[in-house]
Formats: C-alpha cells, sequence, structure tokens
C-alpha cells in the first residue's frame, strides 16, 4: 500500500506531465490553426466530429463545446459511420477527425469516403506522418512525447491535448465570430449562468402576492397583511404612491420597544423610501441589491408604481445563487 506522500506525488508527477505537453503544444501551433479558423467561421454547414475509443468521447465533449459557443456541431463516431451513419454528412459541412495514431482501422477506413464526398478534413493527430496526417486538408499536432500512464499506453496526456486543441478552436471561434455573454445565454436557457444573463424580476414577482397596507392601518392589519401574503413584507401604499416598507424585522424592532402597540400605525414603523428594482431589470441585478443592502426583498415597480414584490427565495429557487 502506497503511502499518502507517495499517492500525492504520483498526482502531482501527472499534472505537471499533461502541463508540459499542453506547452510544449501551444509552441507549435502555426498556420493550420489560423486556417482551420477560418475554414470553420467559412462553414455553411455543420461541423462533424469523429473518432473512436477515448478520441470518440474527447469528440463528444468538443461538439457540446462548439454548440455552446455558436458554432453548429454534430458527433459522428468513426465506427457507425462506416456502418451508416455517413448519411449524416452534407456536401458543406467540415470534418474534425480526432486520433492519437492516426492510423485506427476505422479512420483508415473512412478517410477515402470522406475524400470521395469532397468535405474538407481536419485532423487533430499525435502522429504526424500517420496516415490521417498526410490525409486531412489541415492537421493541428497534439504529439505528446509520454503518456501520464506509467506505462505509457493508457491515452492520458495525450488526450488532454486533443481537448485543449478543440477548446482552443472553440475559443478562437467564439471570438471571432463576437460571441456576447447574451449569445452564450441563449444557448444556456436552463443552466444558472444563462438564467443570469436573461431571467428578468417579472418572470418571478408576478407569481407573488402583492402585499399592501395603507399609511393609517393598524398593528393588527399590518400583521395579517404581512401573515397573509407569505413574502416576509408588505408595502405601504398613500393611492398609487409607494411610501415605504415593513418588513418582519420591522416589527419585532417596534414590539420591542414599543409597549402601546394598540397605537401604532403602519406610517410609524415603516421604512421610507425604500429600495426598489424595476420590472423588466435582471433579477441578477436584483440579487445584487439585496446583497448590498442586506435585505432579502424588494418592491417592484412597473410604469413607476408598485406591482409586487420580490424575495430572495424567488431567486434561489432559480439556483441563480
Amino acid at each position: 500500500m502506497k503511502t499518502a506522500q507517495e499517492i500525492l506525488a504520483t498526482g502531482m508527477e501527472v499534472i505537471h506531465n499533461e502541463c508540459h505537453q499542453i506547452e510544449l503544444m501551444a509552441d507549435r501551433l502555426g498556420d493550420d490553426f489560423v486556417e482551420v479558423v477560418r475554414l470553420l467561421l467559412q462553414c455553411k454547414g455543420n461541423v462533424i466530429v469523429t473518432g473512436i475509443g477515448k478520441s470518440a468521447n474527447i469528440g463528444q465533449k468538443l461538439v457540446a463545446t462548439f454548440n455552446s459557443t455558436g458554432t453548429p456541431s454534430v458527433f459522428m463516431h468513426a465506427a457507425d459511420a462506416i456502418h451508416g451513419d455517413l448519411g449524416i454528412i452534407r456536401e458543406e459541412d467540415v470534418i474534425i477527425l480526432l486520433s492519437k495514431s492516426g492510423e485506427t482501422p476505422e479512420i483508415k477506413v473512412l478517410i477515402p469516403l470522406l475524400r470521395a464526398r469532397g468535405n474538407r478534413m481536419v485532423a487533430i493527430v499525435g502522429q504526424l506522418d500517420s496516415y490521417l496526417a498526410r490525409m486531412a486538408d489541415f492537421v493541428l499536432d497534439t504529439t505528446v512525447d509520454k503518456e501520464a500512464c506509467p506505462n505509457n499506453l493508457a491515452p492520458t496526456t495525450s488526450a488532454t491535448a486533443q481537448l485543449v486543441m478543440g477548446d482552443a478552436l472553440a475559443v478562437a471561434l467564439l471570438e471571432c465570430r463576437g460571441f456576447s455573454a447574451a449569445d452564450f445565454a441563449r444557448f444556456h436557457p436552463g443552466g444558472a449562468l444563462g438564467k443570469k444573463m436573461y431571467l428578468r424580476v417579472e418572470d418571478l414577482y408576478l407569481k407573488n402576492e402583492k402585499p399592501v397596507v395603507a399609511p393609517d392601518d393598524n398593528l393588527q392589519k399590518v400583521i395579517i397583511e404581512i401573515s397573509a401574503k407569505r413574502l416576509g413584507a408588505a408595502a405601504v401604499l398613500d393611492k398609487t404612491s409607494l411610501l415605504g416598507i415593513i418588513t418582519d424585522g420591522d416589527l419585532r424592532r417596534m414590539l420591542m420597544n414599543n409597549e402601546q402597540t394598540s397605537l401604532v400605525k403602519a406610517i410609524d414603523i415603516m421604512t421610507a423610501n425604500p429600495k426598489t428594482i424595476d420590472h423588466d431589470q435582471l433579477v441578477v441585478d436584483a440579487l445584487t441589491m439585496m446583497r448590498q443592502f442586506n435585505i432579502t426583498q424588494l418592491p417592484v415597480l412597473k410604469n413607476g408604481v408598485y406591482d409586487g414584490m420580490i424575495h430572495l427565495h424567488d431567486i434561489l429557487k432559480e439556483g441563480i445563487i
């Protein structure tokens, strides 16, 4: 059984090895990388990514990254391609082939078929003298001197190199397209990152009750309204004008400091000129205000008029925090 120090040493050695090989790969980046980025920018179809074994796993991740950053992509397993999946390829598609050796049988069978169809081929390959490297239109070199595996067999560092090269392509394409945070949100509507970019206050507060009390309402009415609407607060309105807000905290402080509760009116305990947010502002803006002022509710204004309340719990339910 290895000691804790020996286990840590192995982990650090793997990380250092992979970092070093990636740095070497960066130094070899050249004209083909530029041409591939331009080719993909001009592509009228999809980017078809293919590979087998560990390269297939990396290829699926690259497709996910391309799709989420504005480059339409499809994964095609190299083994399935020669058994019917070639039908997904159109003549305007660009093919990216991933292989460490560039000599796997499935890839060697696939290449002539792709050439016959006239598709441009990009090789992400670890052997520059391989069949794949010789036959591709462009070659992105992911050669590594040694795998992290002590037997130099399991694809470890070589798989990382493929992944990093794919990420380099995706980010270069993203920047060339001027792909913005708003664009990113359009492709991630269900995730927390996307919600921060598109979810607006009106998407949440309209589901809530609308707690309201008048300035002259007594303490009992205030407590009933706050309890009934279950937002921990109520807005104090004079007709349509928002005068203030009363929270659970305001009630507790009043009860601690005032024995004549029968004489207390809403206007006596409200916080005047409360922080508010507009209905069409982003939810993340509401969250920022809540954090900044250490509050959990915000009155919502629509066309300058009080229209409801958004609560910190509404934001928590969306998983934004």
